[in-house]
């Protein structure tokens, strides 16, 4: 069976996946169009040298997202979920870098959805127990990607790609922000279904 398409296919989407990290938080942006993806930037937060002082982080990660949310407008967060490992304070730290993704994102009303590890990678690599190698190679595969920076980035900024891409896959199906269905969302914010020259602009602040 064919599915209609609806008007929202035939626009463009940009979709932000991020990979937290409290040292390195990996991010990537895509602009998708149909079954298009491009490639926008895919990167990391580098905290490395920040030192022990994980305030500090946290308020790096909320500027710099809110620094890539005004630069390329994403329509869509999807967030890969904490891992749940034993160290509990390892994981109260990568919570709280998650948040502060999602904070920044809803703060410009940007709806999210978070992704378990095996859900990305499985359906990256078809496997859900796949590596970063694996994942890496599947999206050079895949995609064109652009170069950056450092190697040592690299495979912290294909995990981000790799959610971008999840999200990409499942059609934005589990979206949900505060509660909320995407659906809901746009029909509570029309103006989020303009045209695309014309949502690169952002609009202006008004009291």
């Amino acid at each position: 069976m064919i599915l209609p398409i609806t008007p929202t296919d035939l626009l463009p989407k940009i979709i932000m996946g991020v990979d937290p990290g409290t040292n390195i938080m990996g991010y990537a942006l895509i602009e998708v169009q149909g079954q298009r993806v491009k490639v926008l930037r895919y990167d990391v937060i580098d905290m490395q040298k920040m030192g022990p002082n994980h305030a500090l982080k946290l308020k790096k990660i909320f500027e710099r997202m809110l620094e890539l949310i005004d630069e390329f407008l994403p329509d869509e967060l999807a967030i890969e979920a904490p891992f749940y490992g034993v160290n509990v304070q390892s994981m109260l730290k990568l919570g709280r870098a998650q948040g502060m993704a999602i904070a920044a994102c809803l703060s410009r009303q940007i709806p999210y959805v978070e992704y378990a590890p095996t859900k990305v990678k499985q359906s990256v690599t078809g496997s859900g127990t796949a590596t970063k190698e694996q994942v890496a190679h599947m999206l050079r595969q895949t995609l064109t990607l652009p170069p950056i920076a450092e190697a040592s980035k690299f495979l912290d900024a294909t995990d981000a790609l790799a959610v971008a891409l999840c999200h990409h896959y499942q059609k934005g199906n589990n979206l949900q922000a505060g509660g909320k269905s995407w659906g809901k969302f746009l029909a509570d914010n029309p103006d989020k279904l303009a045209m695309p020259a014309a949502r690169k602009k952002p609009a202006a602040k008004t009291k």
